[in-house]
């Protein structure tokens, strides 16, 4: 009997949401809006189609849905959501994005109970979703709350904020780092995970700001701003060691892994950007527009195997 499609689609494909979504985000920061709702466009239909076999599973396939949610690909779920959400609360569209931030709120604990009470001695770099699932909920938390002049979301937002930085120490002690030389392309998460809470620290740092929408926690600016400088520049420092690691071992190869190596691309440019406005360090929006165009580049060869792996 011939597979249905559906059963082919792994947890992981969720980071192709996720990349997509964030290079959406990135464009918007930079103006260039024609691309970044073409981008958005792809996202919501690739987050339609996995929503769809995701309840699949959960109806006609209980045993497996119960597998996949107990691995770390399954909390990209919770960041696609997140990561859409945001996207589209920037483009104004509220009461979607706060159903979102609500469905991804409703998520993060059903999928994180599971994925940590599986958690092996050695973890691989999607072990790193418990934090970028965690901030990216921060992310859209914050943008709602300024869109919506709801001051009250912050203060959650601000302990999801720590909470991820917490995860993200957790994993580091325990992570794989033979998986630098080995990995199919999910290692960058590593990279993508403090991009993503340099994003998070952005917005409560703006937000914060004295002359910020918001000023609910004036008193916290100086303490985030420094601690979203520092995620931002370990961002960079783990991109640099990760571009080397792929100059030294080559993979070439198509995995649908490799959208968790897009992700930071593009999480890590969109981080900078808002930073920069954030931070008022001028420097770093050159740093953002030099660093998404090479994260473009690698999502349409990424998109390119993908494309080539479903043709029949």
């Amino acid at each position: 009997m011939r597979k249905n499609w559906a059963d082919t689609v792994p947890p992981a494909a969720g980071s192709a949401v996720m990349a997509t979504a964030v290079l959406s985000v990135g464009l918007h920061l930079l103006g260039v809006e024609w691309l970044s709702l073409v981008l958005l466009v792809v996202a919501v239909a690739v987050y339609v189609v996995l929503a769809a076999v995701f309840v699949r599973h959960l109806l006609a396939e209980r045993d497996r849905w119960l597998y996949e949610i107990d691995t770390p690909p399954a909390l990209t779920a919770v960041a696609a959501t997140a990561v859409l959400g945001t996207r589209l609360s920037l483009l104004g569209h509220q009461p979607v994005s706060v159903a979102l931030l609500c469905l991804s709120a409703l998520l993060w604990p059903l999928l994180m109970s599971h994925v940590i009470r599986h958690w092996q001695s050695k973890l691989p770099g999607a072990a790193y979703l418990v934090c970028v699932a965690t901030q990216a909920i921060v992310v859209l938390a914050s943008t709602v709350a300024v869109a919506d002049r709801q001051a009250w979301l912050m203060w959650p937002a601000l302990a999801f904020f720590f909470a991820g930085l917490v995860l993200y120490a957790v994993v580091l002690c325990r992570f794989d780092f033979r998986q630098l030389a080995a990995g199919q392309g999910d290692h960058w998460i590593i990279a993508g995970a403090m991009a993503i809470s340099a994003l998070a620290g952005s917005k409560l740092v703006a937000a914060a700001a004295p002359d910020g929408p918001l000023r609910w926690a004036t008193p916290a600016h100086d303490v985030l701003r420094t601690l979203t400088l520092i995620a931002l520049g370990l961002a960079f420092a783990w991109y640099a060691v990760l571009v080397g690691c792929e100059l030294r071992w080559p993979r070439p190869r198509y995995d649908v892994r490799r959208w968790a190596t897009v992700f930071p691309l593009g999480m890590t440019a969109a981080a900078a950007l808002s930073v920069s406005t954030a931070a008022a360090v001028p420097a770093l929006w050159t740093c953002g527009k030099v660093l998404l165009w090479p994260a473009l580049a690698v999502w349409a060869v990424v998109a390119a195997g993908a494309a080539r792996r479903a043709s029949p």
